[in-house]
């Protein structure tokens, strides 16, 4: 489940990367829904709201990093809650991972292809949406006190009675 899971968001990620970049233009948004929604073309150097577009590299070295600890943990799976929140957070961080190594201006200095704009927010894209979904099914696996494995955490539901 964690493979198919972060491959579907993957490649979601690239194809509305490749429609944005071949269908919208810099500057020019485009009303979706209202402006609730916006269809609207940024490269993005940094990290959520621009920000360390000057460690782009840095960025992009803490990524592959992620990536691998998620491969790595995935091994111990044994909760498909926790198998859909690692492939979230697997595929939205390689779809990132792939503008930042691939695309312009350089490796490790390309920019992210951001296009979805929501009122008083940052743009972003279908990766960034998976790695905050990652995080709050993160959370709720923790909360619930699944392991890694699918087990419970006996302690915790002993504190609870």
């Amino acid at each position: 489940m964690f493979a198919v899971v972060g491959l579907v968001v993957l490649g979601l990620d690239q194809l509305t990367k490749a429609l944005a970049l071949r269908h919208l233009t810099p500057g020019d948004p485009v009303d979706v829904i209202g402006t609730f929604l916006r269809f609207n073309l940024i490269r993005n150097p940094g990290a959520a709201f621009s920000l360390g577009s000057d460690f782009t590299p840095v960025i992009s070295t803490i990524q592959i990093l992620v990536a691998i600890a998620v491969v790595w943990f995935s091994r111990r799976l044994g909760s498909a809650g926790w198998a859909v929140a690692f492939g979230f957070l697997f595929g939205g961080a390689v779809g990132n991972i792939t503008d930042r190594v691939f695309r312009e201006p350089s490796p490790f200095h390309g920019h992210v292809v951001d296009f979805l704009q929501l009122p008083h927010w940052a743009i972003f894209n279908v990766a960034d949406m998976a790695v905050t979904s990652a995080a709050v099914l993160l959370v709720i696996q923790t909360l619930r006190g699944i392991k890694l494995d699918g087990t419970r955490d006996i302690a915790r539901d002993a504190v609870k009675k």
